[in-house]
């Protein structure tokens, strides 16, 4: 493949993306028209894929942004997306700063399990959560110099963090 076949697939891919976050942004301007609820979105391509965030003024996304109804309707809009392109979705969806308040949370959980290994454990295990939560876990583990590894199927997979 030439550099410029190349960079032409990386651009199609970069398009394919966008796509999926204008499809995703109409099916959540519907969601929230439905529910009357105003907020504006933004969208971006990041990390290999399409991130759609949900802003709004006064604490009108309150009732959509607790982690499990976030997760819901990622997982409802991915469906949309998937309907309309024909290829799974790996979006991500953030109403009102929800995924940046769960990356500080998950932050504590991983300090929480540091402490255990400075007290002598020899390994220390998180509580189950999504993929994505997963890979956030992973990506602070290894930045505080540890190393962080995934067991279990479905519902009950979690991460177990080590010095080794």
């Amino acid at each position: 493949m030439t550099a410029e076949e190349l960079k032409s697939s990386a651009d199609s891919t970069v398009e394919d993306l966008e796509r999926e976050g204008d499809i995703a942004a109409d099916f959540l301007e519907e969601l929230l028209d439905i529910a009357d609820i105003d907020g504006d979105l933004d969208l971006d391509v990041r990390q290999g894929r399409a991130y759609v965030s949900v802003e709004a003024e006064g604490g009108s996304l309150s009732s959509l942004s607790a982690p499990d109804t976030v997760q819901a309707l990622q997982e409802l809009t991915r469906l949309a997306v998937q309907s309309r392109t024909g290829s799974f979705s790996r979006l991500i969806l953030d109403i009102g700063g929800s995924r940046d308040a769960r990356r500080r949370e998950l932050e504590v959980l991983v300090d929480a399990a540091v402490a255990k290994l400075d007290d002598g454990a020899s390994q220390a295990s998180l509580p189950a959560m999504s993929s994505y939560e997963r890979k956030l876990v992973h990506d602070i583990v290894s930045d505080r110099g540890l190393v962080s590894e995934s067991y279990g199927e479905g519902a009950d997979r979690h991460t177990v963090i080590s010095r080794h």
